[in-house]
């Protein structure tokens, strides 16, 4: 693959050296250790802390904690580059980096932001978002049955949490319970959660189709205490806090959505060339031809509208988040980059025939994964739901 040129979509040298370093790091130390994550499911937790030394991890905070400060396009950018190389590491990065401190670094108070930051900067914390659970996927937020109750200094928390990433291996979680239950998502508070705070455990990591050797697991709170200085911005106003971040999220995931299918369409162009039936390379075939350009032109739509609304990204002012414009085009780049990179992984898989079938090949690994591209961060349909209901809105005036 022959590095993006960011300059020609009009952005500026200090995005391209992010890329550059991110993409040059992750071919030279992350991307060895991707057939051991996906053999044994296993995460290298050392090297994840190492990225730190890198520059790779804070990259949103203040340097007054330690971080590079940085925006968060400069987020969306190293998510990509790294996703190109080894995208299970790429996915633990965007849990711990956006979906957990991104969401500190905007909604934490100042002593939370000392206490905490400086540790997802030097690599000491990993963190996780605890939103999803066994029974509020979709609708997250109204059908949230983990419950907190003040008691003196601290919170309780009680319930579980289902499908969370870095959730076996987390330091430190972003944790959303309902503190008043009669307001539906508007009864929802935020909460620093430990690994250490009595009565948090993790009940099970699970075991996936892709993604391997990026930790999910359930989690499970029983009768855990919870300073309530930990409590992130006010009570019962944690659905401000977590909408606040989902549309940086959908982003993100549209840029980490183009790395994986860049590599998988990199293998194809490879292999077309290499294999050969009937005495001939099977990329001089036109079905073959086609194919491959097809992917192209998927791709690099997608990476037009990616690109686009990550620049928007950067001008949308605090309390304009999960709502209007940003909100129905960052669910739109999301829907069109998990419907394109998983149309580009199936031609990948297609061009490598039998081969493309076998676990060992890398392209059987991209695929495998890519499917999470079209469920995570709100499915297809929620998106669908999130760009129609802005539409309709829109047009009633």
């Amino acid at each position: 693959m022959t590095i993006p040129n960011l300059a020609a979509f009009g952005f500026a040298d200090d995005y391209q050296a992010a890329y550059d370093t991110a993409y040059r790091y992750a071919e030279r130390e992350l991307y060895p250790l991707c057939k051991r994550m996906d053999d044994e499911d296993w995460f290298p937790e050392e090297a994840f802390r190492k990225l730190a030394g890198q520059g790779l991890l804070g990259v949103t905070v203040p340097a007054a904690y330690g971080g590079a400060e940085m925006d968060v396009l400069t987020q969306c950018f190293i998510s990509e580059a790294v996703a190109y190389w080894n995208h299970t590491m790429a996915a633990g990065m965007l849990a711990s980096d956006n979906l957990c401190l991104h969401n500190l670094v905007r909604n934490a108070n100042e002593d939370q932001k000392r206490r905490y930051l400086p540790g997802f900067c030097d690599g000491s914390i990993i963190g996780a978002l605890g939103m999803t659970e066994p029974g509020a996927g979709s609708d997250a937020l109204g059908s949230m049955a983990t419950t907190a109750r003040r008691d003196g200094d601290d919170y309780v928390l009680n319930g579980r949490k289902l499908f969370i990433t870095n959730g076996p291996v987390a330091d430190v979680l972003l944790v959303y319970a309902k503190t008043d239950l009669t307001r539906r998502q508007h009864g929802i508070s935020a909460f620093i959660v430990e690994k250490t705070f009595p009565g948090f455990s993790v009940a099970q990591k699970l075991d996936k189709m892709g993604w391997r050797g990026s930790p999910t697991g359930e989690l499970v709170f029983d009768e855990c205490r919870v300073p309530a200085g930990n409590l992130v911005g006010e009570e019962n106003r944690g659905n401000v806090v977590m909408m606040s971040g989902l549309d940086i999220e959908r982003v993100i995931g549209a840029f980490f959505d183009i790395g994986l299918a860049q590599r998988a369409f990199d293998l194809a162009l490879d292999y077309a060339t290499q294999r050969k039936q009937f005495g001939r390379a099977i990329g001089e075939f036109q079905m073959i031809q086609a194919m491959l350009a097809d992917m192209y032109t998927e791709l690099e739509a997608m990476r037009a509208l990616t690109y686009q609304v990550g620049r928007e990204i950067l001008a949308v002012r605090p309390g304009e988040e999960g709502r209007g414009e940003i909100h129905k085009r960052s669910a739109a780049a999301l829907l069109a980059a998990g419907r394109g990179c998983m149309r580009i992984l199936d031609q990948a898989v297609q061009i490598h025939g039998g081969m493309g079938f076998m676990r060992e090949m890398e392209v059987n690994r991209l695929y495998r994964s890519g499917k999470v591209g079209e469920i995570a961060a709100g499915s297809n349909q929620i998106r669908q739901v999130i760009i129609a209901g802005e539409l309709l809105k829109a047009a009633r005036g």
